[in-house]
């Protein structure tokens, strides 16, 4: 069996079962308390996927503190936070992460 085709078949069995999720659970049913857990779901797992990426390097070990993803993770904090603007706020983080590497 190749690579390919093992991959193939993990990413048809993950789609099912999210596409399963999305479709045998009916939001009206759900009590008050499991929607307000379930508002909490994207906010817990955004840090997850980011902040491996800011301050992990390829070997899995912590980056130096001037390293430029640290900077423009910080600069993208600022300005999420002010703009509460998604676009803006990946706009400036971007833009500065690549000016720091220029400049540094």
């Amino acid at each position: 069996m190749s690579i390919w085709f093992s991959m193939i078949i993990a990413g048809i069995i993950n789609y099912i079962t999210r596409l399963s999720s999305v479709l045998l659970i009916n939001p009206k049913k759900l009590n008050k308390n499991t929607k307000i857990l379930l508002s909490y779901v994207p906010s817990a797992v955004f840090p997850a996927i980011i902040f491996p990426a800011v301050f992990l390097n390829d070997y899995g070990d912590l980056v130096n503190y001037n390293d430029p993803k640290i900077f423009g993770a910080l600069v993208a904090v600022v300005f999420g936070y002010y703009s509460k603007n998604i676009v803006i706020t990946i706009l400036a983080g971007l833009l500065s992460y690549w000016l720091f590497i220029y400049y540094i």
